[in-house]
């Protein structure tokens, strides 16, 4: 008999991790930074209702209005710079009700389903990879100076990994690695003064541990601290007394390396890595090339995203304020994240006869 591809299998491995992380994370903020309750729990309550909502719609289905996808995320984009909030010299949020979104993480996972479909229509030509080079540009520009460079490097690294996915000639890979290094020392001109200095005392924080070097220093000795089965919960120095500055976005692995050590830390890691392998079983059994190049690229930015935001609390790489994918602190954050990994389940089906 002639094979049906019909609905959708849920992937209860990938569903249960996710919730474990999400219980995970309420108990750590809940220790390193209580005053986030009880609004967090409204983020929270989104974020699975969004996540619930986007399994019932099947990828094709968003496909057909990829490039609405790409329109309305350009508009949502130039939003902040209109109503925006302010905090601290960056215009990224728009405040509603006692919630603020951030256009920049929210658009992500759509302009993903874009780039997937758009770039697995047709043959993939020089003229081609010019276009969407040029329509990539633009949100991510949008993005850039608000600022929100670590949220435009993420957009940048879902781009590559859709093209990973793709089959076509490696010259034009090799064309846009050279375009990149010819616009690095523009890329750096442009770099506000604080993310210049975040690069340069990254080798040597300790030549300003008051200022550009503080950060990686409180992060380090708050990871070194936490031995193998941390202080406990609430009794990190680092994190309780304020010394850890973020710690509940951008150093909230360091958070967790001191209160719970590194048993604490080694299961954070298995969580996140365990999701990651259920993304690469998706990509190996996903027929439908932009589905699978939507995967793609969500497993490069899951992966970039904990990799960078590990590295940089351990003081191994920059510091680029990443968030922790499911675990730090953050509504708008861990609404893409949610919505990104139901889409990916949706890009799976099930033959019947």
């Amino acid at each position: 008999m002639r094979e049906i591809v019909r609905g959708y299998k849920p992937d209860y491995f990938l569903l249960t991790t996710i919730l474990l992380l999400l219980v995970f994370s309420v108990l750590i903020l809940n220790s390193i930074s209580p005053s986030l309750f009880p609004v967090y729990y409204l983020y929270i309550v989104l974020a699975i209702a969004a996540f619930v909502i986007f399994l019932q719609i099947d990828f094709e289905v968003l496909s057909v209005f990829s490039n609405h996808m790409y329109i309305g995320s350009i508009m949502f984009l130039v939003l902040p710079l209109i109503i925006g909030q302010v905090t601290r010299g960056a215009i990224r949020w728009i405040p509603i009700g006692p919630l603020s979104i951030q256009p920049s993480e929210i658009v992500r996972p759509f302009l993903l389903v874009f780039f997937a479909n758009y770039l697995t229509k047709d043959e993939i030509t020089v003229k081609k990879l010019i276009k969407t080079a040029a329509l990539l540009l633009l949100p991510t520009l949008l993005i850039f100076i608000q600022p929100s460079l670590g949220v435009a490097i993420l957009t940048v690294v879902g781009f590559i990994g859709v093209l990973f996915a793709l089959s076509f000639k490696k010259k034009y890979l090799l064309f846009a690695v050279t375009a990149f290094l010819i616009l690095l020392p523009a890329m750096w001109g442009i770099l506000a003064p604080y993310q210049k200095a975040r690069l340069t005392t990254f080798l040597r924080p300790s030549s300003d541990p008051t200022g550009a070097g503080y950060n990686a220093i409180q992060s380090m000795i708050a990871v070194g601290s936490g031995k193998l089965f941390g202080r406990g919960l609430g009794k990190g120095s680092q994190a309780q007394l304020a010394f850890l500055p973020e710690k509940h976005t951008d150093f909230i692995f360091a958070s967790i390396a001191e209160e719970l050590g590194f048993v604490g830390s080694l299961l954070t890691m298995a969580g996140l890595l365990f999701i990651l392998w259920r993304l690469t079983y998706i990509i190996n059994n996903t027929q439908n090339p932009a589905a699978r190049a939507y995967v793609s690229g969500l497993f490069l930015v899951l992966f970039v995203q904990i990799i960078v935001h590990i590295g940089m609390n351990m003081g191994l790489l920059p510091i680029t304020g990443i968030p922790l994918p499911l675990v730090s602190a953050g509504g708008s954050s861990l609404l893409a994240t949610v919505i990104s990994l139901a889409i990916a389940q949706r890009t799976q089906k099930v033959a019947s006869t």
